[in-house]
């Protein structure tokens, strides 16, 4: 992922450690129109942190952090009609959608059925190999989001880039 610092642009080396261990699994998809993706703050705790999420959309899942470790905040712009790319996290992650509104889609998912989050709403994704891609459908609106990473290997990327799943014709 590629972030704006000092006016520059970098790219993360957790990207290109990740895309590498994919080995002879097809390439990784570029993410496109991210506008920033600023890394906030980051910080271990002190103590160890066991953080449970109980999510209820249909069938209950609960996510666990057995040891959050390192914490990372981050505000990420997307530009109209912009990607993230397929990508996972190593982590839990709590997604809050500060403006405009943002379609994610599962890898998992056979029909490829996005769920929009709109400003004002936020979201858990469970992390731990959870393959997903969002999306800014609009043609005229940046989205904003601003996401808590939970359980980050200490000083290690927050996505991980993954294989297109094949699911969305996009």
């Amino acid at each position: 992922m590629k972030i704006k610092f000092g006016g520059k642009w970098v790219l993360l080396a957790g990207v290109t450690a990740a895309t590498a261990s994919l080995g002879g699994a097809a390439m990784a998809t570029t993410p496109s129109g991210i506008l920033s993706g600023a890394v906030l703050a980051r910080a271990v705790f002190v103590d160890r942190v066991d953080i449970k999420f109980k999510v209820d959309q249909g069938p209950e899942e609960v996510i666990h952090a057995n040891d959050a470790r390192e914490t990372v905040m981050q505000q990420i712009l997307i530009a109209p009609g912009g990607s993230t790319g397929w990508h996972s996290h190593p982590g839990p992650a709590v997604a809050l959608i500060k403006a405009g509104a943002l379609t994610l889609y599962s890898g998992d998912a056979p029909t490829c059925l996005g769920r929009t989050y709109s400003a004002g709403q936020a979201f858990v994704d469970s992390g731990q190999g959870h393959v997903h891609l969002a999306r800014n459908l609009s043609q005229t609106e940046n989205v904003e989001v601003w996401v808590t990473y939970f359980d980050v290997p200490p000083g290690g990327a927050v996505r991980l880039d993954a294989a297109d799943p094949g699911n969305c014709s996009f």
